[in-house]
């Protein structure tokens, strides 16, 4: 059912966080919204967050991490949300709300349905606009982004340009869309191959990416401390996205932070084990900024955070760019 809320963060107040984005505007959330799903096995449940007013807002489609749901994410999603973009959140169907079991059918290709998921999403925005009081004709559909957090993060790649490999290396279907201008990638896997783990090569056989068709500008966030029991490698696999991709790309890396980024998956989550509300602040003001100059190129937002946080005299990160 629709919510109406003031978006705030317990890290908005820390005096050492960055401060780009501008202060927070009430938000209008809806759901579950449900999107006729055939084939899927049952309908895609959707969260929808807006801010309560203004028009030609931007739609960022937030894929969640594994186990997770619409429901996840709150530090990114409502900051977003708060500062001027449409959030769409779809409950894909690893979700521990759903209570799939192992051995379910659909299992080996849920990595597939979640792609299938998110362009669902963009097919179904008239749907999805008219379910939330108020929204209807504020969509800028011309300024759309994906983004995700680590399994999140490999679904929206796909939407960029990054392919699967087939077990013979070549390249698997170019599943790219057109319509997603700009990406970000919270803590994406890296390569394939040998560099993962045989608990990954058994069970995780999609998890073989080729990156060179990632051409769609995105910004890709790492931890220094992001130790994978997927991978061989350490933290720097994460990296991989940026460093293996053509095109405009940025790489923000946190450092001290492992697969959380100190808390982005939601406020006071057990499975944080780098909790650090400044952390998640500095993602939170760099990825709304990002977002908001990449889909506006007179925005010149991107380039005020990348300054900020040089003249930081104690970064919690650091950004590169190609």
């Amino acid at each position: 059912m629709p919510e109406s809320t003031p978006a705030s963060t317990p890290a908005s107040n820390n005096p050492t966080a960055l401060r780009i984005a501008p202060a927070p505007t009430t938000i209008v959330s809806a759901k579950p919204v449900v999107l006729p799903a055939p084939g899927r096995g049952e309908d895609l449940q959707v969260r929808v967050s807006a801010p309560a007013t203004g028009g030609d807002l931007p739609v960022v489609v937030l894929s969640h991490g594994f186990g997770w749901s619409m429901d996840g994410y709150a530090p990114l999603a409502d900051f977003w949300a708060a500062r001027g973009f449409v959030v769409v959140q779809p409950t894909h169907l690893d979700s521990r709300t759903l209570g799939l079991p192992a051995d379910d059918p659909r299992t080996p290709r849920i990595w597939r349905i979640r792609v299938e998921d998110l362009v669902r999403v963009l097919d179904g925005l008239d749907v999805l606009e008219a379910a939330v009081p108020g929204l209807g004709g504020r969509l800028d559909r011309g300024r759309t982004a994906v983004a995700g957090h680590s399994w999140g993060a490999q679904t929206a790649s796909t939407l960029l340009g990054a392919r699967v490999l087939d077990p013979d290396g070549a390249p698997g279907e170019d599943l790219s869309d057109p319509r997603v201008k700009a990406g970000v990638l919270l803590t994406p896997p890296g390569r394939g191959g040998d560099d993962l783990t045989p608990f990954a090569v058994e069970n995780l056989p999609f998890m073989n990416p080729s990156f060179d068709g990632m051409t769609t500008p995105a910004l890709i966030v790492a931890g220094d401390r992001d130790q994978s029991a997927l991978t061989t490698r350490g933290p720097d696999w994460f990296t991989d996205p940026y460093h293996l991709s053509p095109g405009s790309k940025s790489l923000l890396t946190l450092f001290g932070a492992e697969h959380s980024l100190g808390g982005i998956p939601g406020y006071e989550v057990a499975e944080t084990t780098d909790e650090s509300p400044e952390r998640v602040a500095l993602v939170q003001q760099l990825t709304w900024a990002y977002l908001r100059s990449a889909l506006d190129p007179a925005d010149t937002g991107w380039k005020a955070a990348q300054a900020a946080l040089e003249e930081a005299p104690h970064p919690l990160g650091s950004l590169q760019s190609k």
